[in-house]
């Protein structure tokens, strides 16, 4: 006669435990992928945010420069320079002077498209950068006793 499956056959339980470890395993990889992915995207926006406050920093008013009363930030010309750059970079931002008109800050948006997380939904995730210029003038060096 034939043999009879009992109740407690567990054929096939192995196919399910491992689908299971393979689709854990995915979202790990999409996890690290996406995520270090996502960090170079917000490094790469530092790195842009930073050149363009470079590059704001560098319009100063030449009027106040050229008679020596102070080296300031013009706040039109530096904000039309750090877009410039922005622009020239592809990336977008916003750009913003103190009102002392010494610092130039620099704030780049963006996002990276996904490639594993958009699976379950996540379709892009946000990296934002941050620069900031400071304007010294002269160079100072420590005094070594009277020289």
């Amino acid at each position: 006669m034939g043999l009879r499956r009992t109740r407690l056959d567990d054929r096939g339980g192995v196919t399910v435990f491992v689908a299971v470890c393979v689709l854990a395993l995915l979202g790990i990889i999409g996890v690290a992928v996406d995520g270090g992915s996502t960090m170079r995207a917000t490094e790469r926006a530092d790195y842009i945010a930073g050149e363009a406050a470079r590059a704001g920093g560098q319009a100063i008013d030449p009027a106040e420069a050229i008679s020596g009363r102070a080296i300031v930030v013009d706040p039109q010309a530096a904000a039309a320079a750090a877009q410039s750059y922005l622009r020239s970079t592809g990336a977008t931002g916003t750009v913003s002077v103190s009102g002392d008109g010494k610092t130039l800050t620099v704030t780049v948006t963006g996002s990276y498209d996904t490639k594993f997380l958009s699976v379950v939904g996540i379709g892009s995730l946000s990296a934002t950068g941050h620069g900031k210029a400071t304007l010294l003038h002269g160079v100072t060096t420590p005094d070594k006793g009277g020289n």
